[in-house]
């Protein structure tokens, strides 16, 4: 079934009322609501990043599962949630302005999230959570306290987040607890942190790990801004970072392939001392950064450090990476 819905028509209903297997296709112009997909196989899709807008309108649908670990006032524009929910597409769109996140997934077999803009959501932009294959394609995520686009606490699947631009976020892309992740090909500039991924233990939250990721041909420069530095401000639930290109702690078997990782300079304090850092987790629950390949690589022209790897290098595998400066500086696998 095919459904379009004109600004002023109520989303919501038309999706209620096609159930399963629904396209809705959203006019061009500005459409004031916030949207529950609760059947399998619907596709919302838009005219065009810029060209449908979603952004608040006058509450929330009824009773629809609230942001995980928000406050139950905080709106989403897009909750893609309910039992047995599979095949959900949300394109060709712009979500802009809730206070929750853009878009928002849990639970779900088979997402994807396909050149939508997410632009100044509160929390997240796109955020897909416990859930399996998902997509993140083409988007763009700008000014989330926390993340732009992230994975959290999804199970080893077939993941892919690809050719995404995020920017003024505190985390460009968020790898949280989640594994089988391919992270391709994305843009990540004017954030805190270009990438991150992270294994650490949160108490009531289920079992984690990033294992058998690939992380390739990345392009991460310019990643600035200061997160984590006030109880109210970008990253606030986090530790302080600046400056940050890429970060794997606590990882298992992550290969990172011929990424840019460039001209990253902190504007505050950071825990992390490098444009591209390996570390433990062992302090939040996790474990030591284990089998990382990193090849091909270039980091140049970051401060303090071009790269800090707080690892045991003998489970490592490097080669072919060049760097202006390092610790240690006499890493195997990386010269100038």
């Amino acid at each position: 079934m095919r459904r379009s819905v004109r600004p002023g028509e109520s989303i919501q209903r038309v999706l209620d009322e096609s159930g399963p297997g629904a396209r809705i296709e959203l006019a061009e112009g500005v459409h004031a609501e916030s949207v529950w997909i609760r059947h399998s196989g619907v596709t919302l899709a838009g005219a065009g990043p810029g060209r449908t807008v979603l952004v608040p309108g006058d509450g929330a649908p009824p009773d629809v599962p609230r942001l995980h670990d928000a406050a139950a006032d905080v709106v989403s524009g897009v909750t893609v949630y309910g039992q047995d929910v599979a095949g959900v597409r949300v394109e060709a769109l712009t979500v802009r302005g809730f206070s929750g996140a853009g878009v928002y997934a849990h639970s779900v077999t088979g997402v994807t999230v396909h050149q939508v803009e997410a632009e100044d959501n509160a929390v997240w932009g796109v955020y897909l959570r416990e859930s399996t294959t998902c997509r993140v394609t083409g988007c763009r995520a700008s000014g989330s306290q926390y993340a732009g686009a992230a994975l959290s606490f999804c199970p080893l699947s077939d993941h892919e987040i690809a050719g995404n631009e995020t920017r003024a976020n505190a985390f460009g892309l968020f790898v949280d607890n989640s594994s089988g992740a391919r992270v391709l090909n994305n843009t990540c500039h004017g954030n805190a942190i270009g990438i991150l991924m992270i294994n650490q233990v949160y108490e009531g939250e289920p079992p984690g790990g990033v294992t058998d990721c690939l992380v390739a041909g990345n392009e991460l420069h310019g990643n600035g801004l200061a997160a984590g530095a006030g109880p109210d401000g970008l990253g606030a639930a986090g530790p302080p970072i600046s400056g940050v290109g890429l970060a794997l702690i606590g990882t298992h078997r992550v290969s990172v392939v011929g990424n840019h990782i460039h001209d990253n300079h902190p504007s505050g304090e950071s825990v992390m001392g490098a444009a591209f850092v390996l570390g433990s987790s062992r302090d939040w629950g996790g474990d030591d950064v284990l089998d990382t390949h990193v090849l091909w690589n270039r980091v140049h022209g970051n401060t303090p450090l071009d790269y800090q790897l707080g690892a045991d290098l003998a489970r490592q595998t490097f080669a072919a990476n060049t760097a202006d400066k390092g610790d240690p500086p006499d890493a195997p696998g990386w010269r100038r």
